[in-house]
């Protein structure tokens, strides 16, 4: 899952950047309001975190014209504006969720899967597919009520992939959600990655749509 922070301050987006991509998001960090707006062009991220004393364009005034431009990506604003006042203002100009620094970074990973699971129309935070089941806090995958370990980076392309089972993925749009700006892709990365899910839950499960993409199924 790919997520944009804009936060000016060096050490908090450093902090948060570091503890959300150890929880397996991939994580473009804008330091102002102007570059978080060219960023959100590309139309690759999933939630927005949002500061909102930021340089060159407020936060407020970012969020305010991504909601009336249409734009129903989640937002959850971090700040250290903490009056009711704040809130309500921050909440009532479209804002999904509102955390007031200094916070643990725990509570900003489940206030991000909440924020997450609630867009995807989920109560509860497992994803099943089948006999396939990812619960997204334990970083955990069973097959059949057992445990299957994966890496970091295979977790993070089966629950993009989980998340709309039976809907296939394009390449292009995997590497999007897996890699951010600072990292680079390897040629075949994605299909080593499949190759190595397929070997460790089924080949069935994952299953390539010639000339569209991969997809999840239900099948064992």
């Amino acid at each position: 899952m790919r997520l944009l922070l804009v936060e000016d301050d060096p050490m908090i987006g450093a902090g948060v950047q570091r503890g959300l991509r150890q929880d397996g998001y991939t994580v473009d960090w804008a330091r102002d309001g102007a570059a978080a707006e060219l960023a959100l062009a590309n139309g690759v991220y999933e939630l927005i975190l949002l500061d909102l004393g930021l340089p060159r364009k407020g936060g407020l005034e970012l969020l305010s014209g991504l909601r009336r431009a249409g734009v129903t990506l989640p937002v959850l604003i971090i700040t250290a504006r903490d009056s009711v006042a704040d809130r309500v203002k921050g909440l009532d100009a479209g804002a999904d969720d509102y955390l007031v620094k200094p916070f643990d970074l725990d509570e900003l990973s489940a206030r991000v899967r909440a924020l997450t699971r609630r867009k995807s129309g989920r109560a509860t935070p497992l994803i099943e597919a089948g006999a396939l089941s990812l619960d997204p806090a334990a970083h955990a995958v069973t097959l059949e009520g057992r445990p299957v370990a994966l890496s970091k980076r295979e977790f993070s392309l089966l629950h993009a992939l989980m998340k709309q089972p039976g809907v296939p993925m394009s390449r292009a749009r995997i590497e999007e959600s897996l890699y951010g700006w600072d990292e680079e892709i390897e040629s075949n990365a994605i299909e080593v990655h499949i190759h190595s899910l397929r070997r460790k839950l089924g080949a069935s499960r994952i299953r390539n749509v010639r000339g569209v993409g991969y997809m999840v199924t239900d099948e064992p």
